[in-house]
């Protein structure tokens, strides 16, 4: 998708909304909740998430070779406040006039990416994300269908090297896609996610 023109500051700006607001529905009682990250509470997850926010923000400005910028919180007594923190700060970076040409230092990714497709990585994690919060809270998301279609497009740039996911990497190995597949459950499968085993409460 990098390259085809999309606008991928808009769309991350979009995936990081919507997982702001899933975040925000999490109660007291929710933190400590399994979430569709194997081994991750949801405060756990929403720590991650947090330090993706401020990774990506200083890699945005230069920074990103600062391994202090990609640490999870030390607190995370408030995790909703501390993650809208972060968001707004990931956000005021991206819309920084000239970010998407900049280089992007991602040292979980093992090097430097145009800015363009930097972007597009943490658009799609944070929609991924997104599902996230919301499936271990039983509600769903709700994103414009060219976001989903977007996300989908990036999903499978993703290399699906066995050797390359699962733990310790950005993403579970990859599962198969079914026929008929909508763009986000195939988005999700393609980044490890079984959509079936986290069904909406009533």
């Amino acid at each position: 998708m990098t390259g085809t023109g999309a606008d991928f500051v808009e769309l991350d700006r979009i995936a990081v909304q919507e997982a702001v607001r899933v975040v925000n529905l999490a109660t007291a009682a929710d933190w400590r909740r399994d979430t569709p990250c194997t081994g991750w509470t949801l405060r756990q997850l929403v720590a991650h998430m947090t330090a993706q926010h401020v990774g990506f923000a200083a890699a945005a400005r230069g920074a990103g070779r600062e391994p202090e910028y990609w640490r999870e919180p030390a607190d995370m007594s408030d995790p909703g406040r501390v993650h809208r923190s972060a968001a707004a700060s990931v956000l005021s970076a991206f819309a920084e006039p000239g970010v998407p040409g900049r280089e992007f230092a991602l040292p979980e990714l093992g090097g430097e990416f145009p800015g363009d497709r930097a972007i597009s990585f943490h658009f799609v994690d944070h929609v991924v994300h997104a599902w996230d919060v919301a499936a271990t809270l039983g509600t769903e998301v709700d994103f414009p269908e060219h976001v989903l279609v977007a996300a989908r497009a990036v999903a499978r740039r993703v290399p699906a090297d066995p050797a390359r996911r699962g733990p310790g990497f950005a993403f579970a190995p990859a599962l198969e896609v079914p026929e008929g597949s909508g763009p986000l459950e195939e988005a999700l499968r393609l980044l490890g996610r079984s959509p079936e085993r986290w069904p909406t409460r009533a």
